[in-house]
């Protein structure tokens, strides 16, 4: 938690502590109050009953008194009819001294009634009655007048409507006859009202206060008022929107007294984030001598020291890009030469503050400017990739520095140096060449600079002085010797791998790339076809015409090969007069295709020699299928191998397929799988090869019957290193 948070928390447990108190005090009294307030509608609901019910026992003793004044008894009934049709009362009954009716009302209810004059709880009263005696002269009573109203559901509600509460209308023993109360109330206002004597006050299960009246005179029914208990939600939303309202002022007290109290805290933060930024002009200021100014000061000379320290780099920048230098000369010593490119851009452009750089160099077969890393170029740049900018030399700022190999710097502008569409946009730009060591008397030829480093758009918007150009002149003199390193590496590694006779692989080649075909073809599912060639009399070609007619011969030959085959095949020297050709993903038609097409290159047309002669030459071609006749790299070259001993022996100028009969399974040791048909094809084999002007009849009949005898013997054959010549 932050200082600002803990003040904070500190001001609002004082203040919100009190607060809160207050809070419990004022919900005490406020539920006190309520209370209150219910009693007293409770005491206004039970005087709205007596009133209510006394102006209905009121208009029955009317009623009866009216009734009592007439001597004539038809007249008595007359008036008894209006008074019951104008609903002045429900029934009314006249009885003589007897006892007997004198009149009684068609719909008077039985008794018990309950007497609005003398109230007695005998049983549930069926209605309320007010009672006049008829006395004559002398004071007999003659009658009495009973004017009656029925106690009903319809007499309830409209008690229960004059005091806004809810009637219950009890028994004589307490028991609720009828009610206006809800389901869910009335159980518990009946349960209550039994434990009430005279008119006791109590609180329901439900929360509604509740009184028992009568009977009384003028009050002659037992009822049971009750009204609602206090609502106290509403209060207490009230309260509690009190105390929010004052926790939020005492956070906004609380938030202020924090941030007056932390304020100088956080300029000396904002200060240190400037620091950081770069900005050591900053100071805080400081107020006081407590210990947040004490920690100012301190600030203060701290930003005032690392200002002087940053001036003393600054004025070691020389010596820096000394070091850089070394840098340069390290690196020429490296042959990757992507990463002695990045590695030099990217420390040009640390040296100069630049924004963004390019190294391009120069391709001699297509005689452009190839870009090979760039960084920062972004849309600057009208390719996203090194790769695809390519400028010809002589166009544009870039073309023109590797035409004449003179370094240039400036800022772009309407009268400044063109740029041509292919280069970045920039503001201002320094580029220098890369001029490697040349031997004129040799007769090099090719633009004067092998390639360009370009550097764009200073930080600060400044131009590139000369003492930035010196320093990339540094650079791409380093950079110049690396690339020469790495093409003369290239070159030696290049020669290290291939024949130096025909320019096809060697024989070390060959071994690294059938073992890598074989993996190839071993991880994806796919078949690799080998093809051995071996020159028909090739010793003869030496001893008639000499050694470097010989070698004429296989250079056409390679040249021929390499004609006929794919981009992704490989053809290599393996000693001697003998080739191997690797065809990825070809089955045994497919292989068999190609040395057909070999053979018919080599047979139709004799190699030309020194214009004096045409060697005519044939080939005899052995093919082996992975993994039909070999499960390792070893054993199919050992299998080819094989079958060029079966094309020697069918004839020559020939091609055979590796038989099972020389399957070759590794140590030199011959298996035959007779279960495996393997297809053996003879291009032509009535051709009858033959070199003029010299007969040599006798030469290869001795050299066939050591082949068929060394076949038949099934001498082991197994890896060896390469035959110069077998002599056939």
């Amino acid at each position: 938690m932050t200082l600002r948070g803990r003040l904070t928390s500190a001001f609002l447990a004082v203040v919100l502590g009190p607060v809160l108190l207050g809070a419990v005090f004022v919900g005490g009294a406020v539920d006190a109050l309520a209370r209150d307030r219910a009693h007293e509608r409770l005491d206004l609901a039970a005087g709205a009953v007596r009133t209510a019910v006394g102006e209905l026992c009121a208009r029955l003793s009317a009623s009866a008194d009216a009734l009592a004044v007439l001597p004539d008894p038809a007249q008595r009934a007359v008036l008894a009819d209006l008074v019951v049709s104008r609903g002045l009362a429900t029934a009314v009954q006249v009885v003589d001294a007897t006892g007997g009716p004198e009149l009684t009302s068609a719909n008077a209810p039985p008794p018990p009634w309950a007497d609005c004059a003398a109230p007695t709880p005998a049983g549930p009263a069926r209605a309320v009655a007010a009672r006049v005696e008829i006395r004559d002269g002398t004071g007999a009573r003659v009658a009495a007048v009973y004017v009656m109203q029925v106690v009903d559901e319809r007499l309830v509600r409209r008690l229960a409507a004059a005091t806004g509460g809810g009637v219950t209308l009890l028994d004589h023993a307490g028991a609720a006859v009828r009610s206006t109360e809800t389901t869910a109330d009335r159980a518990g206002v009946a349960a209550s009202v039994r434990w009430l004597t005279g008119e006791g006050t109590a609180v329901a299960d439900g929360g509604r206060y509740v009184r028992r009246l009568g009977p009384a005179p003028g009050q002659p029914l037992p009822l049971a008022v009750s009204v609602p208990g206090p609502d106290r939600r509403d209060l207490f939303a009230v309260l509690f929107g009190i105390v929010l309202l004052a926790g939020a002022l005492a956070v906004l007290t609380a938030a202020w007294l924090a941030r007056s109290t932390t304020r100088p805290l956080a300029e000396l933060a904002q200060a240190a984030d400037r620091v950081a930024a770069g900005d050591l002009e900053v100071r805080v200021p400081v107020r006081g001598h407590d210990e947040v100014a004490r920690l100012g000061g301190a600030f203060n000379r701290m930003t005032r020291e690392t200002q002087a320290y940053v001036q003393a780099l600054t004025a070691g920048r020389d010596q820096l890009r000394r070091n850089l230098r070394n840098l340069g000369e390290t690196l020429s010593g490296t042959h990757d030469l992507d990463r002695i490119l990045r590695v030099l851009l990217r420390t040009a452009m640390a040296a100069t503050g630049a924004r963004a750089g390019l190294v391009l160099l120069h391709d001699p077969d297509t005689g452009h400017l190839i870009g090979r890393c760039a960084d920062g170029l972004g849309e600057r740049a009208p390719h996203a990739e090194p790769a695809a900018l390519r400028i010809a030399v002589g166009r544009g700022l870039l073309g023109s520095v590797a035409a004449t190999a003179e370094p240039r710097r400036g800022r772009v502008h309407p009268d400044g140096a063109p740029l041509c569409p292919e280069e970045p946009r920039c503001l201002t730009y320094v580029a220098v060449p890369f001029c490697p060591p040349r031997d004129d008397a040799a007769g090099e030829s090719g633009p004067a600079a092998t390639g360009v480093l370009a550097l764009y758009d200073r930080l600060g918007a400044d131009d590139f002085d000369d003492v930035d150009l010196g320093t990339l002149r540094t650079f791409a003199g380093q950079a110049a010797v690396a690339v020469e390193n790495v093409r003369v590496h290239e070159e030696a590694q290049r020669l290290s791998l291939t024949d130096p006779v025909t320019g096809l692989w060697n024989y070390r080649y060959l071994q690294e790339s059938i073992r890598r075909e074989v993996e190839r073809a071993s991880r994806f599912g796919r078949t690799l076809a080998v093809l051995v060639l071996d020159l028909d009399h090739f010793k003869v070609v030496n001893d008639t015409y000499g050694h470097a007619v010989g070698d004429a011969v296989l250079v056409e030959f390679a040249r021929r090969v390499r004609a006929g085959l794919r981009e992704v095949d490989l053809a290599f020297r393996q000693g001697g007069e003998e080739f191997v050709v690797l065809l990825p993903e070809t089955d045994v038609d497919g292989a068999a295709t190609v040395a057909e097409r070999l053979g018919a290159a080599v047979r139709d047309s004799p190699v030309p020699v020194a214009d004096r002669w045409r060697v005519p030459v044939t080939v005899s071609i052995g093919i082996a299928v992975y993994p039909r006749h070999g499960a390792s790299a070893q054993r199919v070259l050992d299998a080819a191998d094989e079958a060029v001993y079966a094309a020697k022996a069918g004839g020559r100028d020939t091609y055979r397929v590796c038989t099972p009969a020389t399957v070759v399974t590794g140590g030199g040791v011959r298996k035959t799988i007779p279960a495996v048909p393997l297809l053996e094809l003879d291009c032509n084999s009535e051709l009858d090869v033959r070199l003029n002007p010299v007969s040599v009849a006798g030469e290869a009949a001795g050299a066939d019957d050591e082949e068929a005898a060394a076949t038949a013997s099934g001498v082991p054959t197994g890896p060896q290193t390469p035959r110069q010549s077998r002599g056939r």
